[in-house]
């Protein structure tokens, strides 16, 4: 056992708080100052859901995040997430299970685009309380894919809708953008070279109503701390 195991343990038999101890594998930390403690969570490169992809594939794997997250929920010492997101999209719903937990929290969020926000990376980056997006970063924004055999039967085509539907609810419900005008993102032609969809840069995003603000980071800290604040009172 390691000096912080140690030290964690001897908080716990004090009954003083247990300080939650930041999973740099994750790149996850915690920030404590005067105008609140706040928690950065990365989701970056692919969301790995059911099965693992090759040790080469930059991944955020949901069975790390989703207890993580539960935890800062209930914790008594973090005041604030700020969940910063660079992802390339992946399983859908690993990917939706994180951002149905991300917008059912009562601690104060804040996420913020960084590079890429894309696939089901959309979902993500507006589960927020607050949501801003990095004026060079991309989100884009298309139909539903599936790997594997694909059974050519009006069957496969429903469930590849009814799929579809629980994003576009998901997203028209935790931004400004209506559920039709997201479908028409989805399904819009002339924007990407062989396939439909729409690619969405910082200010195009905040205009279609996806994302709240164009902002960096110290946007989507002023924003945090003043939702920290407002809970304070």
């Amino acid at each position: 056992m390691n000096t912080n195991d140690d030290n964690r343990e001897k908080d716990a038999a004090k009954g003083e708080p247990v300080p939650l101890q930041p999973i740099i594998d994750m790149g996850s930390t915690v920030v404590k100052n005067s105008r609140g403690t706040v928690y950065c969570l990365t989701i970056v490169g692919q969301v790995e859901g059911h099965t693992l992809l090759p040790d080469n594939t930059k991944t955020t794997k949901y069975e790390h995040v989703l207890p993580l997250l539960a935890a800062l929920e209930q914790s008594e010492q973090v005041e604030g997430l700020l969940l910063l997101l660079n992802t390339v999209g992946g399983d859908i719903e690993a990917g939706l299970a994180i951002a149905e937990l991300v917008a059912g929290m009562t601690l104060p969020t804040v996420t913020l685009v960084l590079g890429g926000g894309h696939s089901i990376g959309v979902p993500l980056a507006v589960c927020g309380k607050e949501t801003f997006i990095a004026p060079t970063a991309s989100m884009t924004v298309h139909p539903v894919r599936m790997s594997g055999t694909v059974i050519a039967a009006p069957e496969t085509y429903r469930y590849f809708e009814r799929i579809r539907e629980r994003i576009v609810q998901f997203v028209a419900a935790n931004s400004r953008v209506t559920a039709e005008r997201f479908r028409e993102l989805m399904l819009a032609s002339g924007d990407m070279a062989n396939d439909v969809g729409t690619v969405l840069y910082g200010e195009q995003a905040v205009a279609e109503g996806i994302i709240d603000r164009v902002g960096t980071l110290s946007d989507a800290l002023e924003a945090l701390y003043g939702q920290i604040a407002r809970r304070r009172r």
